[in-house]
């Protein structure tokens, strides 16, 4: 069974723009994956020697976009990205939602870490 866990990371960056490098398979293989491809719903992320299928569950312009791993189908498991702006201070974060094995949460999460960096310096937001 696999635990959920949530991250908050700032970024300097318009939600607008953001939601561009979430949703599109363009903007996603600029930080997330090698290469994306896309047909329709289901997303193919390419990495060095493996390759993943993803179906896109939700999207909500600007705001969040949640997909869900061809093999976690038949389970309650996705990964979502949501863009939330502070009412007051405009400050923009990522809130990261995904699961992972409690063996591999610490891995995972710093993997989503290294993920948004990579994301801040495609963005120049460093």
């Amino acid at each position: 069974m696999k635990e959920k866990f949530e991250l908050e990371i700032p970024i300097h960056a318009s939600p607008n723009m953001l939601f561009q490098y979430l949703s599109t398979p363009s903007g996603l293989a600029e930080w997330y994956a090698d290469n994306v491809n896309s047909r329709g719903e289901l997303f193919t992320f390419i990495w060095d020697d493996s390759e993943e299928s993803a179906k896109l569950l939700n999207k909500k312009k600007d705001t969040s976009v949640r997909y869900q791993w061809l093999e976690d189908e038949d389970e309650d498991y996705y990964f979502e990205v949501r863009i939330q702006v502070d009412a007051i201070t405009k400050d923009v974060s990522l809130m990261i939602t995904d699961f992972s094995d409690e063996d591999d949460l610490e891995e995972n999460k710093m993997l989503w870490e290294n993920q948004i960096d990579s994301l801040k310096k495609v963005l120049g937001s460093v």
